[in-house]
This record gives C-alpha cells, structure tokens and sequence, in this order.
C-alpha cells in the first residue's frame, strides 16, 4: 500500500494540487478496490472526520480525470472505483453478491484491441466484463441445491 508522501508524489505528478481529501481518497481507493462512492465516502471521514459528499465526488472526478484512478460501472451497478491504472484490464462481476475482481488482458496481443470495425476510432482501451458467480456463492448455490 503506498504511503501518504507516495499519494503525494501521485498527485504532484498529474499536476494536482496536493489537499487531504485527494490524497484521503487515493487512500481509500488503493485500500478499498472496487469500492462503490458511498463506501469510500466512509473510509474518507473516518479518516478525516466531515467531509461533504460533493466534496468527494469532485475529488473522485479530478483524479479519474488525471488517470490517478479509475471508473468502473458494470450494468446494474453503481460506479466503482479502482487504482489499477494504466493497462488494459478487465472485470469478472458476481451476479450473485456484487464481488468483483480484476482479470488481465488475453496473453500476446491484445485481441479485445483489435474490433472487427472501428469506424474510424482510434481504440486504445477495451472493456469487457465476465459475469458468473464468485466461490463462495458458487458454493452456497450448489450446497442450497441439494437440501
């Protein structure tokens, strides 16, 4: 987990004006993946004490807007976030519990790339999204079939 000099150091590298609610965000984020708004709204004020919910939206929009962090909204879900940054990864979502987890890119080339017809787009990240269910739904669902 970085520190706070390295939140710091993140912040003064995208041109960011270093304040304690961006870098109390970046905290929770790195600490909390895939947490929704609300969820890192509480990690923040326990960390600070008071701070309005625009407050950290706005914060949230600043650092997405930096490529600090990054947005991630699977249908039916609210907005996440995470700190995995600059590669082009994916997500596998539970449609059970919510659980989500990050899942790399194909090895060698990245075919998700590579659309069959871009339309005249420059493409240069892909989102895709596995849905299934997590072990420990799996599990409960296979456990509740046989009673």
């Amino acid at each position: 987990m970085p520190t706070t000099t390295d939140f710091e150091r993140m912040l003064r590298g995208a041109a960011l004006r270093v304040t304690r609610p961006r870098v109390a965000v970046l905290a929770a984020v790195h600490g909390h993946s895939h947490a929704d708004t609300d969820s890192i709204i509480g990690v923040v004020r326990a960390d600070l004490g008071e701070v309005s919910h625009q407050a950290v939206y706005d914060v949230l929009r600043a650092l997405t807007g930096a490529g600090l962090l990054r947005r991630i909204q699977p249908s039916g879900s609210l907005a996440r976030y995470e700190a995995r940054v600059g590669d082009n990864h994916h997500h596998v979502v539970c449609r059970s519990c919510g659980a989500i987890a990050d899942v790399d890119c194909a090895v060698g080339p990245a075919p998700c790339l590579t659309p069959s017809d871009a339309g005249g787009f420059v493409i240069d990240e892909a989102e895709v999204v596995y849905w299934g269910r997590c072990p420990a739904c799996s599990t409960t669902s296979a456990s509740e079939l046989h009673l």
